[in-house]
C-alpha cells in the first residue's frame, strides 16, 4: 500500500501541470494547411555579438554607438547582444525545443565582406554561417536568409550608402558571395530587410544609422537605390544560380494596415494613399506591372514639390529600362506586420515641417482604435483583423502571390510572465487562418523574435524575444517565457487553442516543487520503514 502511495506521489510531482494540457488533444479548432510553416525570426546585429571579433569590420550601428552611445536609450549596444556567434547552438536547440521548422536569420555584410566590397571574403566569417546553416539542416530546420538587415559596412556607409547609385552594385556583389558560398543549403533568401523603416529611421528621421536626416528627398533616394539593389541580386541569382541551386529570392516589406477614420471620401482616399506610400512605393515596383512607384504616390510628390518652390519632383520615377528590370522581381511576398492604424485626411499639415517630407507629401492624420490593447512598454496595438485586412488587401492589389510573415510580434518590459505577447500571438494567427478562409495565398509565419535582442534605438527597454535572454548573464541563457510555450503549442497542434494555459516553469517553483518533493519522498520512505 505505501510503495503504490510512493509511486502515485512521485507521478503526480513529476508530471508538470502543462504537459497534461499539452496531450489534451483540441477539438473544433481551425488548422493551418499542412504546407503552411511556423518558424521564428532574428537579425544579425540584435543577437549576434563578437562585433569586432573573427575579421569581422565595422558596421554603421558600430560606428553609431561608438561616436554617440547616448543615442542609445538605456546607452547599450549590440557588441555583445545575446552572443549568438559564439552560442548559436542554444538557439538551435530552442528552435527545436519549440518546434518550428524554420528559422529566418540575417548575415553581417561586413562579417562577410569586412571592408563592404567583394575584393575580400573573411574565411571566419563564412566558417560562422557555415556552422550554423549546417546546424539547422543536421536539426531539420531550414534557413531563410536574410542578404540585408540594417547593418551596412561603415567604409560603404562614408562612400555614401544608400544615397548612391552604385550601391546597388555593391550590393549585387556581396550577394553574389552569398550564393557561392552557401547557396547550395540556402534555398530560400530574402534580399533587403523592410525599405520604408530603414529609410524612414536611417534617412529621414535620422533615429537609426546612418542618423542622416533628410525626410523628403534622402528618404525617397534611399528606396529607390533599395529597390534597385534587389532588382540586382534577384537577376545574378536567376541568371547565374537558380538553375543549379533551386532556390527561391524575394524582398521583405513591412506595412501598417490603413483604415479610413469614417466614410467620408477624404478619409476613404487618405487611407488609400497612405497604403500607396507606406507599402506601395515598395511593392508596386516589383508586384506591379507597371515596375514603378504607384501613380498617386508620384503625383503627390510632384504636386508638394511646386508647392515647395522646387523645378522637379523630389521622387525620381524610374525609367522605363529600370521599370522593366524591377518587374517580378520577388519570387514571393515577404511581409512584416506589427500594428494597424486610422486614417483621417488632414489638409492643416501642409507646409508645417520645417523641411519637406513624406508627411508634407501625404497630408494625413492618423489614430488608434481606444479599444486596441497596447502594452505601455511598445508602441504595438493588437488588433488582429488588421493583419487578415492587409493580406487581403496585398491579394486584391498584387494579384494574390505566395506571401511569407517574415515577422510579427509585439514589445513587452522584461518579465516572463507575457500573457499579453501570447494573446496577441493566438490573435494575429487567427487573422492568418480568417486571411487564408478568405484565400489568401499565405504560406508562412515567422515569429519575431525568438530571443530578447538589441531593438535599435531603444536597446533593451524593449523585448520582442520569445524567449528573455540575461544581458548580465556571461552565458545569455535562453529561458522561455510564458509566450514561448504558448507559441510551442500552436506549432505542435497547428491550431490556435485559446483556453491552452501553460504552467510558466519559473525557478523558484521548480525549486519549491523539487524541495517538497523530497521532503514528500522521506516522509513516506520513513512510515514505510
Amino acid at each position: 500500500m505505501f510503495y503504490k502511495l510512493f509511486i502515485f506521489v512521485v507521478c503526480i510531482f513529476t508530471t508538470s501541470g502543462s504537459s497534461v494540457q499539452y496531450d489534451k488533444q483540441t477539438q473544433n479548432l481551425r488548422t493551418f494547411p499542412s504546407d503552411f510553416f511556423f518558424g521564428t525570426a532574428t537579425s544579425a546585429y540584435q543577437i549576434e555579438g563578437a562585433w569586432n571579433e573573427g575579421g569581422k569590420g565595422w558596421s554603421m550601428w558600430d560606428h553609431l554607438v561608438r561616436t554617440d552611445p547616448d543615442h542609445v536609450s538605456d546607452g547599450t549596444n549590440g557588441d555583445v547582444a545575446a552572443n549568438s556567434y559564439h552560442f548559436y547552438k542554444k538557439d538551435v536547440e530552442i528552435l527545436k525545443e519549440l518546434g518550428v521548422s524554420v528559422y529566418r536569420f540575417s548575415i553581417a555584410w561586413p562579417r562577410i565582406l569586412p571592408y563592404g566590397r567583394a575584393d575580400y571574403v573573411n574565411p571566419e566569417g563564412v566558417a560562422y554561417y557555415n556552422n550554423l546553416i549546417n546546424e539547422l539542416l543536421a536539426n531539420d530546420i531550414t534557413p531563410f536568409v536574410t542578404i540585408y538587415h540594417w547593418d551596412l559596412p561603415q567604409n560603404l556607409n562614408e562612400q555614401g550608402g544608400w544615397l548612391t547609385a552604385e550601391i546597388a552594385d555593391w550590393f549585387g556583389d556581396y550577394s553574389r558571395v552569398l550564393f557561392e558560398n552557401f547557396g547550395d543549403r540556402v534555398k530560400h533568401w530574402i534580399t533587403i530587410n523592410e525599405p520604408y523603416i530603414h529609410c524612414s529611421f536611417g534617412y529621414a528621421s535620422g533615429s537609426h544609422a546612418p542618423r542622416i536626416k533628410s525626410p523628403g528627398v534622402g528618404f525617397y533616394e534611399c528606396g529607390r537605390n533599395i529597390i534597385l539593389a534587389n532588382a540586382k541580386a534577384w537577376h545574378i541569382y536567376d541568371k547565374e544560380f537558380r538553375a543549379t541551386q533551386g532556390g527561391v529570392i524575394g524582398i521583405t516589406l513591412d506595412s501598417t494596415m490603413a483604415m479610413p477614420g469614417s466614410n467620408s471620401p477624404d478619409d476613404i482616399q487618405g487611407a488609400a494613399d497612405y497604403m500607396s506610400f507606406y507599402l506601395g512605393q515598395y511593392a508596386d515596383p516589383i508586384f506591379s506591372a507597371t515596375g514603378n512607384y504607384p501613380q498617386r504616390v508620384i503625383d503627390l510628390v510632384a504636386e508638394a514639390s511646386r508647392r515647395q518652390g522646387l523645378n522637379e519632383s523630389r521622387l525620381v520615377p524610374f525609367t522605363q529600362e529600370e521599370a522593366n528590370n524591377n518587374k517580378g522581381t520577388s519570387d514571393f511576398f515577404g511581409l512584416n506586420h506589427y500594428s494597424s492604424t486610422y486614417v483621417y485626411r488632414n489638409s492643416s499639415v501642409t507646409g508645417i515641417y520645417a523641411v519637406p517630407s513624406l508627411n508634407d507629401d501625404l497630408q494625413v492624420g492618423t489614430f488608434p482604435d481606444p479599444n486596441w490593447y497596447k502594452n505601455p512598454a511598445a508602441w504595438v496595438y493588437r488588433y488582429g483583423q488588421g493583419l487578415r485586412k492587409l493580406l487581403g488587401y496585398i491579394k486584391d492589389t498584387y494579384n494574390n502571390p505566395t506571401v511569407y510573415i517574415t515577422e510579427n510580434g509585439f514589445g513587452t518590459a522584461t518579465e516572463r510572465n507575457d500573457t499579453d505577447r501570447a494573446d496577441y500571438y493566438r490573435e494575429y494567427l487567427n487573422g492568418v487562418l480568417d486571411a487564408i478562409d478568405d484565400g489568401v495565398n499565405v504560406k508562412g509565419y515567422c515569429a519575431w523574435s525568438l530571443i530578447d535582442n538589441f531593438e535599435w534605438a531603444v536597446g533593451y527597454s524593449v523585448r520582442f524575444g520569445l524567449y528573455e535572454i540575461d544581458q548580465n548573464d556571461p552565458e545569455k541563457t535562453r529561458k522561455p517565457k510564458y509566450s514561448a510555450l504558448v507559441y510551442k503549442e500552436i506549432v505542435r497542434t497547428r491550431s490556435v487553442d485559446p483556453s491552452y494555459n501553460p504552467d510558466l516553469p519559473t525557478d523558484a517553483s521548480m525549486n519549491i516543487k523539487s524541495s517538497f518533493l523530497v521532503v514528500l519522498v522521506v516522509a513516506v520512505l520513513n512510515i514505510i520503514w
